[in-house]
C-alpha cells in the first residue's frame, strides 16, 4: 500500500528555505492506521499460516497497538486477547475509550498488576496465559518483531529517495528500524523518542546495521504520554494551519521537535524533509479526558 506525501506550506519553512512533506500513513485505515497496519500485516499472515486462531498481546490503557490489534483480528477472523497493565482497570475499563473500542471489536482482556506486567516476557507468565487462553500467537508490546520491521520497510518507496531527511516518532523502535533499513545511503533518518532513556539505541541496533540515523532525545516532554500546554498549543496551531491532526504521544512531539530544529537552523537551505505520520489518533479522546481533569487545554479534533 503506497501513501501520498502531502507538502506543507508554512512561513517558517519558506523563511528557512526548507521543504517539508508528510507521508499520511494515518489515512491508511480508521482503526488500523499508520505504523500499526505495517506492523500487523505480516504477523497476521504468519499467525494464520501457522494455524493459530488467537493473537495475544500486551499494552497500556490507551495503547494504539491494543486498539489496532483488536480490529485487525476482527477483520482476519482471529480472536484477540489483550493483557492490560493495571488491575485497577477491572472495574472501570468501560470508561476508557481505547479499551471500549477494542472490546467492541472482539478483544478479550486480562488485567494484571504492574509487577506481573514487568515480567510479561518470562516463561512462567507466558505459560500461565497459555493455560488460561490456550495456544496463541504472541505479539510483543507495541508489536515490534522482525515481521513488524519487514512491514515498516514498506513505508518508504523509491519515490522517497529524493528527500535528504526522513523523520519518525519512536516508541519501541520497530517502525524506525524498518525505515532505516529501507532508506537510501544518502538519506539521514531522525528518530524522535516519546520515552526517556538511552535504551532505544541498543534496541534499534539489534535490527539495523546502517549508521545514517540519530535519535533526537530532547523532545519527550517528560516521558511517555506526558504533555504540556506548549505541546497542546503547537498541535492545535498545526491543525489550524495545515488541517492535519497530530497525536500528543508521538507525532505531536516529533513535529514540535522538528520545527524547533528548523527554527534553530539545524538544516541548511534547500533541505528536503519527509515526515512519517504514524497515526495514533484514536488515543486523543482518552488524552482529552485526562487533560480535562487537570484543567488543561484540550486537543482540537
Amino acid at each position: 500500500m503506497e501513501i501520498e506525501n502531502q507538502p506543507i506550506h508554512l512561513p517558517l519553512l519558506k523563511e528557512k528555505q526548507v521543504s517539508l512533506s508528510i507521508k499520511r500513513e494515518d489515512l491508511i485505515h480508521p482503526f488500523i492506521s499508520g505504523n500499526k497496519y505495517r506492523k500487523l500485516k505480516y504477523n497476521i499472515i504468519a499467525a494464520k499460516s501457522q494455524g493459530f486462531n488467537t493473537l495475544l498481546t500486551f499494552g497500556g490503557a490507551y495503547s494504539n497497538h491494543i486498539a489496532a490489534t483488536a480490529y485487525a483480528g476482527k477483520l482476519s477472523g482471529i480472536k484477540t486477547v489483550g493483557v492490560i497493565r493495571g488491575e485497577e482497570l477491572v472495574e472501570k475499563w468501560t470508561e476508557n475509550p481505547t479499551l471500549k473500542l477494542a472490546s467492541a471489536h472482539g478483544m478479550q482482556f486480562k488485567f494484571v498488576d504492574r509487577e506481573t506486567y514487568r515480567n510479561k516476557e518470562k516463561l512462567e507468565v507466558l505459560s500461565s496465559l497459555k493455560e488460561e487462553f490456550g495456544q496463541y500467537y504472541l505479539l510483543p508490546e507495541g508489536g515490534t518483531n522482525s515481521l513488524a520491521i519487514r512491514g515498516c520497510e514498506e513505508i518508504l518507496t523509491p519515490q522517497d529517495a529524493s528527500f535528504n531527511y526522513v523523520c519518525c516518532a519512536v516508541g519501541t523502535g520497530g517502525t524506525l528500524s524498518g525505515i532505516i533499513r529501507a532508506s537510501s545511503p544518502k538519506q539521514q533518518v531522525l528518530g524522535f523518542p516519546a520515552l526517556k532513556g538511552d535504551f532505544l539505541n541498543e534496541d534499534i541496533r539489534k535490527f539495523v546495521h546502517k549508521e545514517n540515523w540519530t535519535l533526537q532525545t530532547e523532545y519527550h516532554f517528560g516521558g511517555y504520554a506526558k504533555v504540556s500546554r506548549e505541546l497542546i498549543s503547537f498541535i492545535n496551531d498545526f491543525k489550524r494551519n495545515t488541517h492535519i491532526l497530530l497525536d500528543p504521544v508521538y507525532t505531536g512531539k516529533m513535529l514540535f521537535g522538528l520545527f524547533d530544529m528548523i527554527t534553530n537552523d539545524y538544516f541548511v537551505a534547500g533541505t528536503k524533509i519527509l515526515v512519517i505520520h504514524t497515526g495514533g489518533l484514536q488515543g486523543i479522546s482518552g488524552m482529552n479526558a485526562v487533560l480535562q481533569k487537570k484543567n488543561l487545554p484540550l486537543i482540537a479534533v
